[in-house]
């Protein structure tokens, strides 16, 4: 039986709607809103949720590794069984299609197995002992032992083109979860229903595992003052989010102005520069315009690692691969976009980039419904010495477009590699021999982008311990840390140290014996062994 919306924000495991203010969802698809009305959080709200999350603080911080596993993977089984529920209210919300949706929640469910997995297996506390030395000249060393320990309550923000994957269950709120920290959704307006789906799951899942009330709050925000208020919330100790430039580096000033600033982990987009050297083409360009084209059209065009600029050196297998991929975006299929603002700005960045002196554009010829949220794909096409001129062609356009920059020679390459902003990936395509031929442009690309890719593609992101989903700004507002993968575990974590303890007053994590079979740091080596 299908479970009826409330639009009610969930504070704690009670439900509350006393905003006044009101919001609906919208079927990009069919150009309708969609039942029922989302009620707004309130200041209030906002206070009591707060509340809740510091006092379950310390008493989740107490659970055992165990308990914490048993309650992300109870979550993982509630998800599933909301079944096609689920997919179907992502579906009318989003246009994203049922197969797409149903790939997401696989990886949203895998990716909370990882991190269960992680949290049982225990040795992401990077547990560092030094044993006391107290007969050392000319003076004792102490007992000293340090690990990571949780941050306090996370403010998670969804992101609009992840509905699952990073949104309520997504990887920043059960990374945080694995840390053992409250976590607080401010649920993305694009796809209320399905944050509210979610959120019941994790609500259940909470009392099955009879978790601490306050462990997990979601509120609804249409505007930005909800978002402000969680952000600078005293008790809030750290924030996670996915979305637009002006929308993360506003949450990351208010973090940072804060009387006790705190971390504001901010992923906010990225134009994921293609680099393809001359020799890979001459050996032919169908399968490269086809990856291209298909990367760059994936999710129309909405994905944080979409490729959104594409350069090569001038040559007559560069035109061809040029020729193809303006063939093939003009025939290219319009797509229904996430929500009418995110359509509407990608036309606006894509005509402004369009009207730049030097700059070539083919769109699709095919027709839009003027009753969908819908985008055709286009094609930019410019010289090295244009796009270094003109910084409006080094910025994203979110959608089904990238910009192709021809040049004149390698050391054009690596002076477009110097003036790139910070990226979440940068992608080269070649033999081994040409890649080791461009040293000096890996090397700046290396400064660029938090993933270096060689002969793939950047969208499509792999959930597990090597992954690092990052970049220099503006890709994020921290290149150290990744929001995708098993290292995401320590955005919300901070090192404690514990000078000269009774052994019975520490961690099981740090005693003697270790309890827990982790592996640690020993006198600087690595080991299982007990002191």
């Amino acid at each position: 039986m299908a479970m009826k919306l409330h639009g009610k924000n969930f504070i704690g495991s009670d439900l509350s709607a006393a905003g006044e203010k009101t919001f609906q969802a919208y079927d990009p698809r069919q150009g309708r809103s969609l039942e029922p009305a989302f009620h707004e959080t309130t200041s209030a709200e906002v206070q009591r949720t707060m509340e809740l999350a510091s006092r379950a603080a310390p008493l989740f911080r107490a659970l055992n590794a165990e308990t914490v596993a048993g309650f992300l993977l109870t979550i993982r089984e509630e998800i599933l069984g909301l079944g096609d529920e689920l997919i179907e209210r992502a579906d009318a919300e989003t246009a994203l299609g049922p197969d797409r949706l149903r790939s997401e929640r696989d990886r949203t469910v895998n990716q909370i197995k990882l991190f269960a997995e992680i949290v049982s297996e225990g040795s992401w506390v990077d547990a560092i002992i030094d044993p006391a030395l107290p007969d050392r000249k000319p003076l004792p060393r102490p007992d000293i032992r340090r690990m990571l320990e949780p941050i306090g309550p996370v403010a998670v923000f969804g992101a609009s083109n992840f509905p699952l994957a990073f949104s309520v269950a997504g990887g920043d709120t059960i990374s945080a979860f694995a840390a053992r920290n409250p976590v607080v959704v401010k649920a993305h307006p694009a796809h209320p229903g399905t944050s509210e789906l979610v959120a019941t799951a994790i609500v259940r899942a909470a009392k099955e595992k009879a978790m601490p009330e306050g462990v997990f709050s979601m509120l609804h925000s249409l505007g930005t003052e909800g978002s402000i208020a969680l952000a600078t919330h005293p008790d809030t100790k750290a924030v996670a989010f996915t979305g637009s430039q002006r929308a993360g580096r506003a949450l990351f000033d208010a973090g940072a102005a804060r009387p006790e600033p705190i971390p504001v982990y901010a992923e906010m987009g990225s134009v994921n520069p293609v680099f393809v050297l001359p020799g890979v083409l001459k050996e032919g360009t169908q399968a490269i315009s086809e990856g291209l084209y298909r990367s760059v059209l994936l999710g129309v065009g909405q994905f944080c690692t979409s490729p959104g600029l594409i350069f090569g050196v001038e040559d007559e297998a560069f035109r061809g691969l040029v020729q193809r991929l303006k063939q093939m975006f003009d025939e290219g299929v319009p797509g229904t976009m996430l929500n009418s603002s995110i359509c509407k700005g990608f036309a606006e960045r894509f005509k402004v980039a369009a009207a730049v002196a030097g700059v070539d554009s083919t769109v699709s010829v095919r027709s839009v419904d003027p009753q969908r949220t819908e985008a055709r794909p286009g094609l930019l096409l410019t010289n090295a010495a244009t796009w270094l001129k003109n910084t409006e062609l080094h910025q994203e356009i979110f959608g089904p477009a990238t910009v192709i920059v021809g040049c004149e020679s390698d050391a054009d390459l690596v002076e477009c590699g110097r003036a790139l902003e910070g990226s979440l990936t940068a992608t080269i395509h070649g033999s081994p021999e040409e890649l080791a031929g461009h040293r000096e442009l890996v090397d700046v690309l290396g400064t660029k982008a938090g993933r270096l890719i060689f002969n793939g593609y950047p969208t499509g992101v792999e959930v597990g311990y090597a992954m690092h989903h990052g970049g220099p700004y503006p890709a994020t507002t921290d290149a150290k840390f990744t929001s995708v993968g098993a290292t995401a575990i320590y955005r919300f974590a901070r090192p404690v140290c514990y000078q000269n303890f009774p052994e019975e007053l520490l961690p099981p994590e740090l005693r003697n014996a270790n309890e827990r079979n982790i592996w640690r740091t020993v006198n600087g080596r690595l080991t299982r062994d007990s002191l």
